[in-house]
């Protein structure tokens, strides 16, 4: 009996969005965000420096390396 060639399908996957680099960025940022809430929740005066102007910083420094996480492109390995 004759075999029957069927032609192959090829499948054009979809490059993933993200590379290693943009997802190590994220758990970067998350850790940074998560390190400025424990600054601003700590046990010592409400009104101290650290609570009122470092831990905000530290939080938006980690909203920024998010954003930067977003945006940066990919590296082109042709």
């Amino acid at each position: 009996m004759a075999q029957k060639n069927t032609p192959v399908k090829e499948t054009n996957q979809e490059p993933f969005v993200f590379q290693k680099a943009n997802y190590r960025l994220m758990i970067v940022s998350i850790v940074v965000v998560i390190l400025g809430f424990i600054v601003m929740a700590g046990d010592t005066d409400i009104y101290s420096t650290s609570k009122i102007i470092i831990a905000p910083i530290i939080v938006l420094i980690g909203f920024a390396i998010g954003f930067v996480a977003i945006l940066k492109k990919p590296a082109n390995n042709n």
